[in-house]
């Protein structure tokens, strides 16, 4: 590609901003320049909404003042280099993403300190031309970005790039999978090379470039990537045993592979990508409509969002495999209890990558409880509504995102191998708790019948352990629709009263039913 005259239609907020902001530094009469991802955007003739503005002046002692030109937040990204972000408020609020940093030293020297070459482009702001909102101009591009856009290559501007920045690295994977590139064969080995350097970068900009990297399509080749450079055990460690650990013959691959395949399962799925190993057909009993898809595109804790955390359990949902590995006595290969001592370690690996609690809540939840909705139904059954009602007790805001990872993790495990009759009866599963979900969503409270005051006061029963069990079970009686008034609800508790015994079967019931391994999937999984 030799041609370095550009010519490319811009949305009309960007257009906007470019003019905006060029009008507030040509005042100041400060040289500035388009740089990095949105010059290799409009290049590509993708959208570009994130801005990178190079200023040769000092970007922090603007900042604030430009803020207030674009009616836009400030927030510091790198006090040492002069590094800021705004973010636009009311209506333009998430139409653009405009980054200030100060120049360091020349264009041409700062544009060569940069990453990769197609990222180490630039448009003078100054002699740019914005006619409506098409922008033309001349192109900047000391690294040869533009070739290597031509080829679909990433490549390493130098050899030394990961050592001033380690985050790169993880940049590089994203930029690869988000763009459809090849890491050159170089660069790659740069990469191998500076893998461990990983961790010396900020886990806050880890975690977000993680969430960029498991917002995309096609995340089960990025985690491959990972893999094969070294980074994906440089940043969580508790992953490297996974690799050496089989599987019943029931599986198709080790435990790190089926956690990788079944991230891209969940995409197969949610309709987001493709699934090697069955047609879209066998999704046809799956539930979806725009209530599914509000719901995983949904925030957590912005900017994530049900969608990338259930990826990211997904990654983890079999973390504590390697320690709970048995041979049963009829030699078959188990992972006895591997949910319940892989949530606290999920949580740990989030927390230490300053994921938020609610967050870590989140994928701790998944992992925990990623069994379950194979674990509620006997033969061929329905889940009881007392089983319904405990699971979305349980689960909250994540039984949603559980029930639709459940099916990935089946995909993952059986591979080429799927079953129709077990696969129709976990989808069924599926979508009866989905239809039970939109009718009455259970995430939202429900006022108790009676509580215990109603208990001692009518009952004479004492507070403590009975009458906590006593709620519950009141709880999960108002929850499957037996018991509808006050009066039933009295009537109930006297009759839990009179025989006691009653009380301690559904108690062990629920135990039982919330640990059994029901079915070949799960008995397989477990």
């Amino acid at each position: 590609m030799t041609n370095h005259h550009l010519e490319a239609a811009l949305n009309p907020s960007t257009a906007s901003l470019i003019r905006r902001v060029r009008r507030f530094l040509t005042k100041l009469d400060i040289p500035a320049y388009a740089v990095g991802g949105v010059v290799r955007d409009l290049v590509m003739k993708r959208r570009a909404i994130d801005v990178d503005i190079a200023v040769a002046a000092d970007a922090s002692a603007i900042s604030e003042k430009l803020a207030a030109a674009l009616d836009a937040t400030l927030i510091p990204l790198d006090v040492e280099k002069r590094v800021v972000r705004l973010l636009p408020k009311g209506a333009n609020k998430g139409k653009w993403q405009l980054d200030i940093a100060s120049l360091q030293g020349s264009l041409r020297a700062d544009l060569r300190r940069r990453d990769f070459t197609v990222d180490a482009m630039a448009l003078d702001l100054a002699k740019l031309n914005l006619t409506r909102n098409v922008l033309t101009a001349d192109i900047i591009d000391p690294a040869g970005g533009l070739d290597d856009i031509e080829h679909r290559i990433i490549r390493a501007v130098s050899p030394g790039c990961f050592r001033h920045d380690p985050l790169r690295l993880l940049r590089g994977v994203r930029l690869k999978t988000e763009l459809g590139f090849d890491i050159e064969p170089a660069t790659r080995d740069i990469m191998k090379r500076d893998a461990k350097l990983i961790g010396k970068a900020a886990p806050e900009r880890v975690r977000d470039e993680l969430l960029r990297l498991f917002a995309l399509p096609g995340t089960y080749d990025a985690v491959t990537e990972l893999d094969a450079l070294g980074l994906l055990t440089a940043i969580i460690p508790e992953i490297a045993p996974l690799r050496g650990t089989e599987q019943p013959r029931e599986h198709t691959w080790n435990v790190l592979l089926h956690s990788a395949r079944s991230i891209d399962a969940l995409d197969f799925i949610l309709r987001k990508g493709e699934w090697a190993f069955a047609k879209t057909k066998v999704l046809s009993k799956i539930p979806r409509g725009r209530d599914i898809q509000a719901y995983f595109a949904g925030p957590v804790s912005p900017p994530s969002t049900r969608y990338v955390l259930t990826k990211l359990a997904a990654m983890l949902h079999d973390i504590a495999k390697p320690q709970t590995r048995v041979i049963n006595q009829y030699g078959q290969v188990r992972f006895y209890g591997h949910p319940q001592e892989g949530a606290p370690m999920a949580a740990v690996i989030l927390e230490r990558l300053r994921f938020s609690a609610r967050e870590a809540r989140f994928v701790e939840t998944i992992v925990r409880y990623h069994l379950r909705p194979v674990q509620m139904s006997k033969d061929e059954e329905p889940p009881t509504p007392r089983a319904i009602y405990r699971f979305f007790r349980d689960l909250g805001d994540a039984a949603v995102a559980t029930l639709y990872f459940s099916l990935a993790d089946h995909l993952a495990t059986r591979g080429p191998n799927l079953e129709k009759g077990n696969w129709n009866w976990h989808t069924g599963i599926v979508a009866k708790l989905v239809e039970e979900y939109r009718r009455t969503p259970p995430m939202t409270a429900v006022k108790r019948l009676i509580d215990g005051h109603d208990l001692q006061r009518e009952l004479q029963l004492p507070p403590g352990r009975l009458m906590g069990t006593m709620l519950n079970e009141l709880d999960e009686a108002q929850g499957a629709g037996e018991i509808t008034t006050r009066k039933e609800a009295l009537a109930y508790a006297e009759k839990l009263m009179t025989t006691p015994e009653t009380l301690s079967a559904y108690t062990d019931r629920s135990a039982v039913e919330n640990a059994g391994i029901i079915r070949d999937f799960a008995d397989a999984t477990e």
